[in-house]
């Protein structure tokens, strides 16, 4: 089991908001002893204080791991906090938006193996997916052991090529922000049509959980579970007109929104 390779050379966690938090009760639910995690935080919380991990303390010479879960605009400062681990021994696997491998690189030794990952917010309730990129010095074993760490908040996915790396912050990082939007979109709309606000919203959060879920279990594909619930000449249908036109649709909408999305990730890389 590649976490054997954690537990026996310990793990470096640096930054424990959000991300951080949901890995860190991942790790700990697979088995990790909270005796080979070292968390690096300034302001550690309540929940993590009481794990158990060493919170701001002395850290091994040359641990398995370092994972970096901090804010992009922090990463400078942190950075020093691991420079001096025996270069090509730690892999490092970075979480941090727009922060290029070959950035980490300059950091972090030319040597080193380091993973760059993509996770999104679902991952605080185990449904987030992650997009993984390894540069020339992470290994197969390497690979594994971040896909096996990031599988503790969700699904995971590896890229050709850290280019791909804008679109999956595009479409998955920054996606649920869409779908809270369509919630908030569709609640209003109903409230429009003489609901109550608070039955709008009901109404609104359970239909899009529902359909994520359906669409998550089932092996159909979206286009099939969309006309399976489509009767023509029908409700559904109706909207769909709207929702489906090539000009003024969801679809231009959507190219437009995740093209931007892609663009501003390529601005904050540079």
């Amino acid at each position: 089991m590649t976490l054997e390779r954690v537990v026996s050379g310990g793990m470096v966690l640096l930054g424990c908001g959000k991300m951080g938090s949901a890995m860190l009760a991942g790790w700990l639910k697979q088995g990790v002893p909270p005796s080979a995690v070292h968390v690096i935080d300034p302001n550690p919380s309540d929940w993590l204080k009481g794990t158990g991990v060493a919170i701001n303390a002395e850290l091994p010479d040359t641990p398995a791991v370092a994972l970096l879960a901090v804010k992009p605009q922090m990463m400078g400062a942190a950075l020093p906090a691991l420079q001096a681990f025996d270069k090509g021994r730690t892999l490092f696997i970075s979480i941090a938006a727009g922060t290029t491998l070959a950035r980490l690189s300059e950091s972090l030794g030319a040597q080193s193996p380091i993973i760059r990952a993509m996770p999104n917010t679902p991952a605080a309730v185990g449904c987030g997916i992650s997009a993984l990129i390894g540069n020339d010095h992470a290994s197969a074993q390497d690979m594994a052991l971040a896909e096996e760490l990031l599988a503790a908040i969700g699904q995971t996915v590896r890229l050709e090529a850290e280019v791909q790396m804008d679109a999956v912050t595009a479409l998955s990082g920054s996606g649920p922000a869409y779908l809270f939007h369509m919630i908030e979109a569709m609640a209003a709309a109903g409230q429009a049509q003489g609901l109550a606000p608070d039955l709008a919203m009901q109404l609104a959060r359970a239909t899009v959980v529902g359909a994520a879920r359906l669409a998550e279990d089932s092996t159909d594909s979206a286009a099939t579970l969309r006309q399976n619930v489509t009767s023509p000449g029908g409700t559904t249908a109706a909207a769909l007109d709207h929702l489906m036109d090539a000009q003024t649709g969801l679809p231009p909408l959507m190219q437009r929104a995740i093209a931007a999305a892609a663009a501003r990730s390529r601005e904050l890389a540079q």
